[in-house]
């Protein structure tokens, strides 16, 4: 599996630590030193089955920054709300697991670190 972290995070650690105590192999992706570009955002939106703006951080200065919250949230923003994500990882929610299977999860809580364990 891979999980997308920011190390700087409490939740990202914390699911770091559960996925360790239950020995799981995975990669970590650094996303703000590697960010995903926007084919790779839509693949993770496809596999949530959520929209971009349900993934943003719109509490985040940057999302201030860019008046997000005056941003539509519709199919005709949708490419729109990609591109920031992609142009500033840090709006993105952490952390993101992909299973092995493909199943995709926000892993803010342990339940949802676990769930996609094996």
């Amino acid at each position: 599996m891979e999980i997308w972290i920011n190390p700087a995070c409490s939740k990202c650690r914390s699911a770091l630590s559960i996925l360790d105590a239950e020995a799981a192999e995975y990669t970590v992706r650094r996303y703000l030193e590697d960010p995903p570009n926007e084919a790779e955002i839509r693949a993770v939106l496809a596999r949530l089955g959520l929209e971009p703006w349900d993934i943003t951080r719109t509490g985040e200065a940057r999302a201030a920054e860019l008046d997000m919250a005056t941003w539509p949230r519709d199919a005709e923003a949708r490419d729109r709300w990609v591109r920031a994500l992609a142009e500033n990882p840090i709006l993105i929610q952490r952390p993101i697991i992909t299973a092995d299977d493909g199943t995709t999860v926000i892993a803010r809580s342990e339940e949802t670190v676990r769930s996609v364990l094996p």
